[in-house]
């Protein structure tokens, strides 16, 4: 807005002009500083979520920035994405990838709540397990009902692997929670490299230790160890126990209050892009970072090139053949990512075929079965998938639950989810359902790092003006903790272009201590 004197300044030249032969220039005022413009490549969880915090630091400090991202797909999700059954969009979306977030997510439950979306959870429809080996079913829930059922479960689960096992892991699961949680404090910590949040909340022991490692070495059964944990480790990151560390082992456990968005997770990373204000740039493949000066970078896309301040790299490098300044790249070590075969279909069959796990006509299979390879891994096998999963029935979109569509078959259909690390048949598929098998999709992702035990972790901040989202990916690879490591990069170069911060201006490694309060979450609350 213009001074009350600068009418008087305009008034004394107009005057002084006509007097003299060399008139003095009037003062100008200061041009606005231009926006300082920020590049995000990639919109799944980590970049959707780096334009949201830049927004709220935006809206709290008057920070004059814009925003590109930039997403080589034509939708919004990244690797968490859905489908809808016969490509019919009368029915109810299923999730093809990333599935659920749990109850100390909370980001993602913040999100929800915020934006007015609905959670179903986990196991609403059906809830027997199953653990197989490849030849027997080791253990099995379910097969009674009502409040006898739970007896009966509970005396199979203690009969196998007694009183001590389960729940000393859950004592190491909840002990590794309840420092977790402290990330969404007021004093959580901003942090450059990964050994500094690892350092932070001494996750050191269970990031170098091989998950089997870790909890035998504590006193957990070999048998609780190689099955139970086992099983989670391979339906939730597609890897055994002995071959991932023992953080991500710990987190494959950390199910309390499973849950997902009706009609698609993607639904939260949808508003954060919208509520963020970004441009979004879908269907557009960016092939190079560039330094153009000591101050700016150029982004090569398809569309052609722009020039940015600085810019977030939230995809995976090596998977997104985006070629860095020189030297750049060495910086981040290679990490080879999981190959998983996710397979959904229909069928009218209540449950899997009896006769595939050798049981007789008529006997109780359950609805969820989690692999195990107890024989198979002696052998040096692989079984033929990680996990079978009925996961509800078929459901036009808004019918309630419970209520199931039933088509000219005049039988209800449930919709069901293999893992497997190699694609399956349509020959395996009718073996296993009986040959009451409708639709069929089939999609091979790679969803997860390969959670080796590591001493090192790629740089948070590659160079001045340059963040990489994903080196938060080799310690923890969840919906939430692509939030949680967007949340820090935001900071970061909040800290390094404004002397800000998403909610104070924010100093490397110093905290903000303040009152205790559970329902606290950074970066929503301040």
């Amino acid at each position: 807005m213009r001074s009350a004197i600068v009418p008087t300044l305009l008034a004394l030249v107009a005057s002084t002009s006509a007097a003299t032969e060399h008139p003095f220039q009037v003062p100008t005022e200061p041009a606005a500083r231009a926006p300082s413009r920020i590049a995000i490549i990639g919109a799944g969880a980590g970049g959707s979520s780096a334009a949201f915090w830049l927004a709220k630091a935006k809206e709290r400090h008057g920070l004059n920035i814009e925003v590109d991202i930039y997403e080589k797909d034509s939708f919004i999700g990244g690797r968490s994405t859905t489908v809808h059954p016969y490509g019919d969009s009368s029915f109810e979306a299923i999730e093809l990838g990333a599935s659920i977030f749990v109850d100390i997510n909370k980001n993602m439950w913040r999100a929800s709540d915020e934006f007015n979306l609905t959670r179903y959870y986990l196991g609403d429809d059906m809830s027997s397990l199953g653990l197989w080996d490849g030849k027997d079913f080791l253990f099995t829930t379910g097969s009674w009902r009502g409040t006898l059922g739970g007896w009966v479960d509970n005396i199979k689960a203690l009969w196998r692997y007694g009183y001590y096992a389960p729940t000393n892991t859950d004592k190491l699961v909840k002990n590794i929670t309840d420092n977790y949680v402290n990330i969404y404090g007021p004093d959580t910590p901003i942090w450059p490299n990964m050994s500094d949040v690892v350092n932070a909340f001494d996750w050191g022991t269970a990031v170098s230790q091989l998950g089997s490692e870790y909890f035998l070495s504590r006193g957990i059964s070999e048998r609780f160890t190689y099955e139970l944990i086992d099983a989670a480790t391979r339906v939730n990151y597609a890897q055994p126990v002995e071959t991932l560390h023992g953080l991500a082992t710990l987190c494959s456990l950390a199910t309390g209050g499973a849950a997902g968005i009706e009609r698609g997770n993607w639904r939260v990373f949808e508003n954060f892009v919208q509520l963020s204000g970004a441009k979004l740039l879908l269907n557009t493949t960016v092939s190079a970072i560039d330094r153009e000066s000591s101050a700016k970078f150029t982004v090569t896309s398809d569309r052609g090139t722009a020039s940015y301040s600085s810019v977030i790299l939230a995809a995976p490098f090596h998977t997104a053949s985006i070629s860095l300044p020189s030297g750049l790249a060495d910086l981040i070590p290679q990490q080879p990512y999981m190959t998983l075969h996710v397979t959904l279909l229909s069928t009218t069959a209540p449950a899997p075929n009896p006769a595939y796990f050798g049981l007789a006509p008529g006997a109780h299979v359950p609805g969820n079965i989690y692999s195990t390879p107890g024989v198979a891994r002696k052998l040096g096998d692989t079984l033929e998938f990680n996990s079978i999963s009925f996961l509800t029935k078929l459901r036009k979109e808004g019918a309630e639950k419970g209520t199931a569509y039933v088509g000219e078959s005049g039988k209800e259909e449930w919709i069901v989810k293999v893992f497997s690390p190699k694609a399956v048949s349509d020959e395996w598929l009718a073996d296993l359902f009986m040959g009451q098998v409708g639709w069929v999709l089939r999609k091979e992702f790679q969803p997860y790092p390969a959670l080796k035990p590591s001493p090192s972790f790629p740089p948070v901040r590659l160079d001045r003006g340059l963040f990489y989202v994903n080196a938060f990916e080799p310690l923890l690879s969840t919906m939430e903790t692509e939030t949680i490591a967007a949340r820090n990069v935001v900071d970061l170069l909040l800290h390094e272009e404004f002397d800000s911060g998403i909610c104070y201006p924010a100093k490397v490694n110093e905290t903000h201590a303040r009152a205790s309060d559970p329902s606290f979450v950074y970066g929503w609350d301040c």
